[in-house]
Formats: structure tokens, sequence, C-alpha cells
């Protein structure tokens, strides 16, 4: 580019576009920086964001570029207020001739304060906040054979082994890990446990006895959680 005027109407046509696609908030901004800093902007859609129009100067931000202050001076999505409180989103690029001399730029500036303001109601609203509070892993099942298998799932991670290689200490914790979950307070649940842990119902009922007497054993001593499970051995699979 060696004048701005050599890309002037496909500048203004690109101007329309903007305009055209965001609507009236979104502020455009041709400035011409080979003309007098006080007297930049050559066309401006929507200048009520900030009250400006054809004839008025450029930013401080702009007189930087020019200076060289800020090297190249193409920034894009940063923030600015106005005068009367708004918040925009902007975007600046520059436009230079072959020889790296300044020759004009085009400015972008979006009003974000509603969205802004909608945005921390909604946040206000929602109280989510990754960074602050962790997720409650709650699964919305259609049955309750679904919880079933999500709990046979989370015991397996839990214990670090498939079903099929748990040995009987495994399966009581994993029966243990179940029953805090309350799974047995699902009706039948304790028959597709029999199956995935291949025991009977009779050793089933066994394990959970020895689980249970374990914790009432270590509740009366004060010793609060076991590091593992004693049991005597009775006639099971």
């Amino acid at each position: 580019m060696k004048q701005l005027e050599d890309n002037l109407s496909l500048l203004k046509q690109f101007m329309t576009l903007m305009e055209q696609q965001f609507g009236p908030k979104c502020e455009i901004v041709l400035h011409d920086l080979t003309k007098p800093y006080d007297h930049t902007i050559i066309d401006i859609r929507n200048g009520h964001l900030t009250g400006r129009t054809v004839g008025d100067c450029g930013s401080n931000l702009g007189l930087e570029v020019i200076r060289g202050t800020i090297k190249d001076g193409d920034k894009f999505n940063y923030i600015t207020h106005t005068r009367d409180g708004r918040i925009l989103r902007s975007s600046s690029m520059y436009f230079r001739d072959d020889n790296g001399n300044m020759l004009g730029s085009l400015c972008v500036n979006y009003d974000i304060t509603e969205t802004v303001t909608f945005e921390k109601y909604l946040s206000d609203f929602n109280h989510y906040n990754m960074g602050e509070r962790e997720p409650i892993n709650e699964i919305f099942a259609n049955n309750v054979s679904e919880l079933v298998e999500y709990f046979l799932q989370e015991g397996q991670r839990d214990i670090g082994k498939p079903l099929d290689d748990m040995n009987r200490q495994d399966k009581l914790k994993l029966l243990d890990f179940l029953d805090k979950k309350g799974v047995f307070l699902i009706t039948k649940a304790g028959e597709r446990i029999c199956d995935a842990l291949s025991i009977s119902k009779f050793t089933l009922y066994n394990y959970l006895d020895i689980l249970r007497k374990q914790k009432q054993n270590d509740n009366s001593n004060g010793n609060g959680n076991s590091n593992g499970y004693e049991y005597e051995k009775k006639d099971e699979d």
C-alpha cells in the first residue's frame, strides 16, 4: 500500500460489513494518520459509542504508535472504558506504506457493558467457579441398575483392579465401598453384585456381616477405620 486512498473504497466496504453484521453496539473507526493528529478520523460508524465524528482526533494509543513508543501497534481484544462508563472490547490495526511509514489505522470498539453486567448477574446466580468450588459428582441415572453399575465401576477404580482380578480381600474392600455408598439399599442390588463378584448370596451376606462387625469393633475400641479386614473363615464360595 502506497497511500491510504489506494484501498479506501475497500476499507469503507469492510466497515459497512462490520456495521451491518454487529449492529449499533460496534463502533468502527478509520484514521488517516498522514493528517494532523487532531483531525485523523476520516470515517466512523456508530460514533455515538465514544461521541466522536469525522474530523475528530485519534486516541492516546495511536499517538504512541506514531511516535514509536509502541512497536507494531496492532492490538486485539483489549478492554477500554469511555468517559461515560461504557466498557469496550477493542482491536486496532495499523497500515504502513512500502517504506514502513504510517498511513492509517482501523479500530473496532464493541460495547460490552450490558453483557459484562449480565455476566456478573449469571456468575452471582450460578455460583459456578471451578477454581473455587469442586463439582459434586452426582449421577442422574434413568434407573437404579445404572447406579449399581456406576458404583461397581467406581469401586474398581478405587481399588485399582478389575473385578476378575480381585481376591477375597479386594472383594471385601469393594463391598465396604459399595456399602458406604448405600448401594445395598437398592432392591435386588445384591443379585447384580453377586454376579459381578462371582459369589453366592450366602457369601455376600457373610462378607457384609464381617465388615459390619469389624466396624462395630473399631468403633467400640476407638480405632476408627482399620487398615485391613480380619474375618473368620466360614463356609463360602
